[in-house]
């Protein structure tokens, strides 16, 4: 037990030697504050736009604007899915009366979490993480590490658990920042307010029957347990190709392809099928918590949930096998 926490110290020196986790801080405070001026452009522009600072006439026009936009033969059928499913969603909204994107730090925060998760946070979690193993050969000190008297596994579960402290933290760290940053703005209220979660889409047909409405405060903890979860399985993706090739410049590049490619896979692939089994499609999971349509027909939830902790799992048995039987020497 001592050793395994002189170990993990040993690996959290190390990654704040190496400033990257710095370095993220700095991407989002450089960031944040862009995007909380362009939110505070377009509410602006908004109420120029339509005269009026009343939610529901603003919510009644952007729904007049999808009807037309779905009664054009130019749409392509998939978009027309994806409007008609957020029509009913709004439409919904403006029944119970509740905005559903009340200007204030705790929607800002919940609304850039959830458009970061798709890219911007694998991205930042991929930058920590994918020279956590391969910068040991870079730098020769892996031959050091090994001659202790350690067994190998241990050094391997160091880095994981250094992996997971600094994972979560960038991810409270994004949060903490977007509330600070956003409630300069848009004040810090917001707690309170409701968000309606349980509606499930599938294509053009929603199913509100098990909608039920939660204060923002618990939404927020419910989306941030799921980014959590899948910046955890990006880590580990990386973990994994860390052990797997020794030049980290390799790694990360392999890594920043398989993400962009997700990214566009996600937007295309809503006919192959089996493309729902590819973990990039599964990352974001925020979207079942709104309503939003998934990329495939029929994947949910629960099956996002199985497929990235099957990819995780798998990436650790390819790790630690790896890494415990691999000729380091040579």
């Amino acid at each position: 037990m001592n050793n395994m926490v002189a170990l993990v110290k040993n690996e959290c020196l190390k990654m704040i030697k190496k400033k990257r986790f710095y370095v993220i801080l700095l991407i989002l405070l450089a960031l944040i504050p862009m995007f909380t001026y362009a939110q505070m452009r377009v509410s602006q522009n908004t109420q120029k736009q339509f005269g009026t600072q009343d939610w529901r006439a603003v919510q009644r026009q952007q729904i007049i604007d999808w009807q037309k936009t779905l009664s054009s033969p130019r749409t392509p059928e998939e978009w027309k899915l994806q409007l008609r499913a957020r029509t009913q969603i709004a439409n919904y909204y403006l029944e119970k009366n509740v905005d559903p994107s009340s200007p204030n730090a705790v929607t800002f925060t919940r609304e850039f979490v959830k458009n970061a998760v798709g890219l911007f946070i694998p991205l930042i979690i991929m930058v920590i993480s994918a020279d956590i193993v391969s910068s040991e050969h870079s730098t020769g000190t892996i031959k050091l590490l090994l001659t202790r008297p350690i067994r190998r596994w241990k050094i391997l579960m160091s880095k994981l658990i250094t992996l997971v402290l600094f994972t979560s933290l960038t991810i409270l760290s994004t949060g903490v920042l977007c509330y600070l940053v956003s409630g300069i703005v848009f004040g810090f209220g917001g707690w309170d307010l409701p968000v309606f979660v349980g509606i499930t889409a599938n294509g053009s047909d929603v199913d509100f029957s098990h909608v039920r409405a939660v204060g923002q405060w618990l939404f927020i903890i419910m989306e941030f347990g799921l980014v959590w979860f899948s910046a955890l399985v990006v880590a580990l993706m990386s973990l994994m190709l860390s052990v797997l090739v020794r030049s980290t410049a390799a790694g990360m590049g392999i890594m920043l392809a398989v993400l962009i490619s997700g990214t566009i896979l996600s937007n295309m692939v809503s006919s192959w099928e089996t493309a729902k089994y590819l973990f990039m499609v599964n990352l974001d999971l925020t979207r079942y918590l709104t309503g939003a349509n998934p990329p495939i027909k029929g994947m949910d939830l629960s099956f996002s949930l199985s497929v990235l902790a099957l990819w995780a799992i798998a990436s650790l048995i390819v790790s630690f096998t790896v890494f415990t039987r691999k000729d380091i020497f040579n």
